[in-house]
């Protein structure tokens, strides 16, 4: 029998508040103070200061003089940049995982989440199972460096996207991009593969960066 692993305090609290911050209950902005946050999780402020340099190190939390921790704002050109960088990420990955003939069956346990959360207006859920199914699509495609740089980016997407779908979003058409993208992998159609996946981030590109961050002031 493996012995029951306890997670440290420190990481539960990170955990919760990284989830906060990524799914938008926390927006960017958003002052972050010790003795409240402590309240609010029942625990003391040693693990929640411990856990907010924690996401400093994720780049999610900034040190703003005289004021304390805040979730780091958006800028316009840092939701351009990692738009960007996710399909250059996005396309690698495709382009690997056609070449190796990787098999993808688990890319459809996500667009199904995706369908069923979009089929009851679930923008949490959607956002989570989105979230999944391009971390697993990195995954696939065994690229060790690819996967370490892609940690923190990702963070940040999950973010912009839950942001975004706080607005007027249809969650059908975002949930019914991704089966294409996984016919077309097992298709073994690159062209198209690269195709999918590179409209797929221009749908979150075209949404004006500008706007996300207007609407949050």
């Amino acid at each position: 029998m493996r012995p029951i692993e306890q997670t440290p305090l420190r990481m539960q609290v990170a955990d919760v508040l990284r989830s906060a911050i990524v799914t938008g209950k926390l927006r960017p902005g958003a002052v972050l103070v010790e003795t409240a946050l402590a309240d609010q999780l029942n625990v003391s402020r040693a693990p929640i200061r411990e856990a907010v340099q924690d996401l400093e190190n994720d780049g999610l939390v900034e040190t703003v003089a005289y004021r304390g921790k805040r979730v780091k704002p958006l800028t316009v050109r840092e939701v351009a940049e990692a738009v960007e960088m996710r399909q250059l990420f996005e396309v690698t990955a495709v382009r690997r995982i056609v070449r190796e003939g990787t098999d993808v069956e688990l890319l459809w346990a996500p667009c199904g989440a995706m369908d069923a959360a979009a089929s009851v207006g679930d923008r949490e859920s959607l956002v989570a199972a989105d979230a999944v199914f391009h971390r697993t699509l990195i995954q696939l495609s065994d690229h060790e460096l690819l996967a370490q740089l892609s940690a923190g980016l990702y963070l940040r997407i999950h973010q912009i996207m839950s942001l975004r779908n706080d607005r007027e979003v249809d969650l059908v058409d975002i949930a019914g991009t991704h089966p294409p993208i996984v016919k077309a992998i097992e298709a073994a159609d690159v062209d198209q593969a690269v195709r999918l996946i590179s409209e797929h981030a221009d749908a979150l590109a075209d949404f004006d960066p500008a706007s996300i961050v207007e609407y949050l002031e």
